[in-house]
C-alpha cells in the first residue's frame, strides 16, 4: 500500500474531520460550547393602570399589563426559573410634566406594581427597574429639560430621589438607564445614606443611541413626546446616549461606573453591540448584562408573520450569540418562550 493511500483522501495522518463532531444531536449538545439556560434570562415586562391587558402593535406577542398579570408573570417567571424580571412603567398623560415629578411619588404605579410583585415572590424573582425620567415627562427625555439642553446634575439629584423611592417600595435592583455623568456615584451615595445598602445598581454603561429602541418608545408614549419635544430642538438622545460609532468610549463609561459604585454592568443594543459585550467582559471580567431591545425582537417577529424566518429557531439562535459574546444575563421579550424550549 502506498504512503499516500494510508494518508488518507486529505493527505494528512491521521485524518481531522471536525464533521465528526457534528453527526448526531446529542454529540453536538455533548460538545456545545456555549449554553443559554433559564437562568440566563430576564424578562422585561410593561405595566399600565388599567384593567386589562393591550396589545404592543410594533411588539406583537408582548402586551402592556395590569399590576395583577405582572403578577402573574412573575410567579410564572419563578416556576420558569427565570431569576428576574425588569419592569417599565406606561405612565398616564395626565401624571406627566416637564419635570417628570411622578417619579418621586412613592404610591405611583411602578411602585404599587413592586409592592405587589414581592408579596406574591419575595425574593426568589429578583425586580429590576430603570432610574430615568422618559417614562414621566411631557418631552420623553431621560433627563430634565431646561433652555433646550439636557441638563446633567440637576437631573442626578432627582434620578437620586427616584432609586431611593423604588429601593424603599422592595426593587432589588436599580437601573440607571438616563447615561448623565455621575449619578452611579450619587445615586449609591443617596441609597446608603437612606439604609438601602443592599440595593444593587445595574448601569447602564454602554447605552447607545439607537433606532431599534422604536417599538419600546411606542409602548411607553414617550416615542410621541420626543416628537413634543423637536420643538424645543432636541427631538433625540444624542447628546447623553452613546454614538454607536465608538468602542474605546464605552470601556471608559464601564470604567467610571465601576468605579462610582456599580454592581452590574449593562451593554444596550445587544445585537448591534456583541462586539461591546466582548470587550467588556474581557476587559473588566465583571457581570455583564445586555438588553436584546425592542426593535431586534420586532424584527423576528415581523420576520416570522412574513414566514422569512423561523420564529423559534431565530430568537434562540440570537439569544445564543448574546451569550456567546460574553453576556451573563439578557434581558429578552423572548425569555418564557426560550425558557420553556431549555
Amino acid at each position: 500500500m502506498s504512503t499516500s493511500e494510508t494518508r488518507g483522501s486529505l493527505g494528512r495522518f491521521p485524518t481531522t474531520r471536525l464533521r465528526r463532531n457534528r453527526q448526531y444531536e446529542w454529540l453536538r449538545d455533548m460538545v456545545a460550547e456555549t449554553r443559554v439556560s433559564p437562568h440566563d434570562l430576564i424578562w422585561p415586562l410593561f405595566v399600565h393602570d388599567k384593567a386589562e391587558c393591550e396589545p404592543i402593535v410594533a411588539m406583537p406577542g408582548v402586551n402592556r399589563l395590569p399590576i395583577k398579570e405582572v403578577v402573574k408573570a412573575a410567579a410564572d417567571a419563578k416556576s420558569l426559573g427565570i431569576p428576574a424580571i425588569a419592569l417599565f412603567p406606561v405612565v398616564g398623560s395626565k401624571q406627566k410634566t416637564v419635570d417628570g415629578q411622578h417619579a418621586l411619588d412613592p404610591e405611583n404605579l411602578i411602585c404599587r406594581t413592586i409592592q405587589a410583585v414581592r408579596a406574591e415572590t419575595g425574593d426568589d424573582v429578583g425586580i429590576i427597574c430603570d432610574v430615568a425620567l422618559d417614562p414621566y415627562t411631557t418631552h420623553g427625555h431621560d433627563g430634565l429639560l431646561k433652555n433646550g439642553r439636557i441638563v446633567n446634575d440637576g437631573t442626578v439629584a432627582v434620578l437620586q430621589q427616584q432609586a431611593v423611592v423604588l429601593a424603599q417600595a422592595g426593587c432589588h435592583i436599580v437601573a440607571p438607564s438616563d447615561m448623565m455623568d455621575g449619578r452611579v456615584r450619587a445615586i449609591r451615595t443617596a441609597l446608603d445614606e437612606n439604609q438601602q445598602e443592599q440595593v444593587e445598581i445595574l448601569s447602564y454603561a454602554a447605552k447607545y443611541a439607537s433606532v431599534f429602541y422604536g417599538p419600546f418608545r411606542d409602548a411607553l408614549g414617550s416615542h410621541a413626546a420626543l416628537g413634543t419635544a423637536k420643538s424645543l430642538g432636541v427631538a433625540d438622545k444624542k447628546t447623553y446616549q452613546m454614538n454607536p460609532a465608538n468602542t474605546d468610549e464605552a470601556l471608559r463609561e464601564v470604567a467610571f461606573d465601576l468605579d462610582e459604585g456599580a454592581d452590574l454592568i449593562m451593554v444596550k443594543p445587544a445585537m448591534t453591540c456583541l462586539d461591546i459585550i466582548y470587550r467588556v467582559k474581557q476587559t473588566f471580567g465583571v457581570p455583564t448584562l445586555a438588553y436584546q431591545v425592542s426593535g431586534e425582537y420586532a424584527m423576528i417577529q415581523a420576520a416570522t408573520a412574513n414566514g422569512w424566518l423561523d420564529g423559534d429557531q431565530a430568537a434562540s439562535e440570537a439569544v445564543l450569540a448574546i451569550k456567546r459574546s460574553g453576556a451573563d444575563s439578557i434581558l429578552t421579550y423572548f425569555a418564557p418562550k426560550i425558557a420553556r424550549q431549555c
